[in-house]
């Protein structure tokens, strides 16, 4: 291997590593009732770091009126803007590889497409702010915020294939399942249904979190002690069409509204289950009993941590950890996928 080999591996992983904290700062952010902690972007109160000497207190007082600062929200916001902002120069550098690569094989429009979704969601980053922690672009931004680290994982995993690191799973992999019973093309039509799934379920989890509905159903497995909530309002839960201008910190929704979109959620937890478990079985029947193990053990600790979070009433630790799983479960997911399309290539 070169250098020229091993540089962008190793400043993808680097990469990598920081999209994951910038992910976990955002769920914080988000959690802590921070989103608004900084009323302005990228700046806060207008200045590179929360205002804290009295003099820069007194501007900020000038500058935007009836919004006193919070110093712990503020730092919560701009330690992520920070680190978002290095996410940024990372995938530039990377982007700029990918440009300067003539190997057919390098995945140039890979790192061109991730510098895109960067630039996306710096955007998204922005309305959020300006636009006053309004749902729907809080569930975009933490879609967003996801894919860009699947995004970046995928192309840790092709640089890895590149540079003809054959990791210990893929040499695991290649025989077994190819000589078991089990369909390869159901398996990849499982695991891309899966993963469709699990899309939808983060997106239900980004509007439940972003319309502030998490206590909305405050016991397990009932919810009010109900199964199916007679007074829930799943018309006005999962309205899209929701105003611009008011302040969305607390949310908006009355309560009918947010128990629909909890119990949603809860219904599409079950679904991603039944998908994952079932790929599980077929995963160990095939003999690739490493990513049946892997990927079975992602999903009972998130769901673990769901459960949890009822019970607890929602601890930030236990939130934010369950934020995380989602996260690890996305990318168990997109090796499982990777790794059984490279089988006709090992």
């Amino acid at each position: 291997m070169t250098a020229k080999q091993v540089i962008p591996y190793r400043a993808c992983w680097l990469a990598v590593v920081l999209a994951s904290i910038v992910v976990a700062l955002g769920a914080y952010t988000r959690l802590s009732d921070a989103g608004l902690g900084c009323p302005d972007w990228p700046g806060c109160y207008g200045f590179a770091i929360v205002p804290h000497s009295y003099e820069h207190m007194v501007l900020a007082a000038e500058r935007f009126p009836g919004v006193p600062v919070e110093s712990a929200k503020g730092w919560a916001e701009m330690v992520h803007r920070y680190a978002a902002g290095g996410l940024g120069v990372l995938i530039c550098y990377l982007a700029a590889v990918g440009l300067s690569r003539n190997d057919p094989r390098y995945p140039r429009w890979h790192s061109l497409v991730l510098l895109c979704m960067v630039l996306l969601q710096a955007m998204f980053g922005m309305w959020t702010v300006t636009l006053k922690l309004w749902p729907q672009v809080v569930t975009m931004h933490l879609l967003g915020g996801v894919s860009l680290l699947t995004l970046l994982f995928l192309l840790l995993l092709r640089l890895r294939t590149l540079m003809h690191v054959r990791t210990a799973l893929s040499a695991q992999v290649a025989s077994p399942l190819l000589e078991s019973d089990i369909s390869l093309r159901w398996l990849r039509g499982l695991a891309w249904a899966a993963l469709f799934m699990l899309i939808i379920q983060v997106a239900l989890g980004g509007w439940t979190s972003s319309n502030y509905a998490a206590m909305a159903c405050p016991d397990f497995p009932t919810c009010q002690q109900q199964w199916w909530p007679v007074t829930m309002d799943i018309g006005h839960g999962m309205n899209v069409l929701q105003h611009v201008g008011p302040n969305y910190l607390g949310g908006q929704l009355t309560g009918p509204g947010r128990v629909a979109i909890h119990v949603l959620h809860r219904v599409g937890a079950l679904l991603v289950s039944g998908g994952v478990i079932v790929l599980v079985v077929l995963l160990w029947r095939a003999r690739v009993q490493a990513m049946a193990v892997t990927l079975g053990a992602m999903l009972v600790m998130q769901v673990c941590l769901g459960v949890a979070n009822v019970f607890w009433q929602f601890p930030i630790f236990l939130a934010l950890a369950h934020n995380t799983g989602a996260a690890l479960l996305m990318l168990t997911l997109v090796s499982v996928l990777y790794y059984l399309y490279r089988l006709r290539q090992l």
